[in-house]
């Protein structure tokens, strides 16, 4: 920083020393009363205090160098309440972007450990239907390993659109009835397979939501139930409507979940004892679920006990948009 470009901005400075100086001597002009001014006075005292203006902008530029130098190490000492309150701006922005920067980096590691538990799972079927096509081939083993296929595309795909979801949702009136249904008959094969009873007793209920994104919601759920139910159990979808809200609910047979694993079955990546024990799973099934309920005003809640069954609720609000009921009449 030059002297000169130091000296634009000490002005206020400069303009109050010649303000105090000209008052000074107007004062010492009126109180002569017409008497002769000592001239030579006058300039040698306009010297003395343009010295002492000059020093005090020396030591002020000297200052303003070393606080330059001293930016980068974080030590420099403020000049003035500006700089101070820029300073802690400046402080915070930073401490901001540190924030941000890791947020972006546990996204990356949370797309990186999904990429790898996904590449892993995917394997599975594929090495099946590889082994099915070196022996005579069952209709019913390869539909069964293409569906897993395609769920495990789903949940790439739904993973990849979590974070432009406002970009790709369009929320109707959907009929809780009728998705409970297309899910079970998408999953019939399974249900015939291990002899598992559906005891569907939801009821024609419409809730606002996205029917694409609901529709994976409910899937992922009844694929849990599906998974974890033994031959000849059985799974039970009802619909209630309750003062305060719409729920729907998937109840299984199955193995449950232990006490200490159910607070974390949403969480992102957990399998916990139930999914390392009877299945490798990537844990990111009700993860998602909860993901995509959450952004469409839904919530999921679980309740479970182990050896006897496990329930899933879906709740949805009440209220209703009348926005919604005008346009699909």
């Amino acid at each position: 920083m030059t002297f000169l470009r130091f000296l634009s901005y000490e002005k206020p400075y400069i303009y109050l020393y010649l303000v105090g100086f000209i008052i000074t001597a107007a004062v010492i002009m009126t109180d002569s009363g017409g008497g002769s001014v000592a001239w030579g006075t006058f300039f040698y005292a306009f010297t003395l205090t343009s010295l002492v203006l000059l020093g005090f902008l020396m030591v002020r530029y000297q200052q303003n160098l070393r606080a330059m130098r001293q930016l980068s190490s974080g030590d420099a000492d403020s000049l003035s309440l500006e700089g101070e309150l820029t300073r802690r701006y400046l402080d915070e922005l930073k401490i901001q972007h540190i924030r941000e920067m890791n947020r972006v980096h546990d996204r990356q590691n949370e797309h990186y450990d999904f990429i790898v538990s996904w590449f892993h799972e995917i394997k599975t079927p594929v090495a099946v239907l590889r082994l099915l096509q070196q022996t005579e081939m069952d209709a019913n083993s390869l539909r069964e390993e293409l569906a897993k296929i395609e769920h495990y595309i789903d949940q790439a795909l739904y993973y990849a659109k979590l974070d432009s979801f406002n970009q790709d949702y369009d929320i109707q009136n959907c009929d809780l009835l009728q998705i409970a249904k297309e899910i079970v008959k998408t999953h019939s094969k399974t249900f015939i397979t291990k002899k598992i009873r559906i005891d569907m007793q939801a009821e024609s209920t419409a809730v606002q939501s996205d029917p694409k994104w609901l529709q994976f919601i409910v899937n992922q759920i009844v694929t849990n139930s599906l998974k974890y139910t033994e031959h000849g159990g059985q799974i039970t979808i009802t619909s209630v409507v309750t003062p305060l809200e719409k729920q729907l609910l998937i109840r299984d047979s199955g193995i449950g979940i232990s006490p200490q694993d159910l607070p974390r079955i949403f969480n992102r990546g957990f399998t916990g004892e139930t999914g390392r024990k009877y299945t490798k799973s990537t844990g990111m099934g009700l993860y998602l679920a909860q993901q995509l309920s959450n952004k469409l005003g839904h919530y999921i809640t679980c309740s479970s006990e182990v050896g006897v069954s496990t329930q899933f609720i879906i709740h949805f609000p009440k209220d209703e948009d009348p926005y919604l009921s005008i346009r699909q009449q």
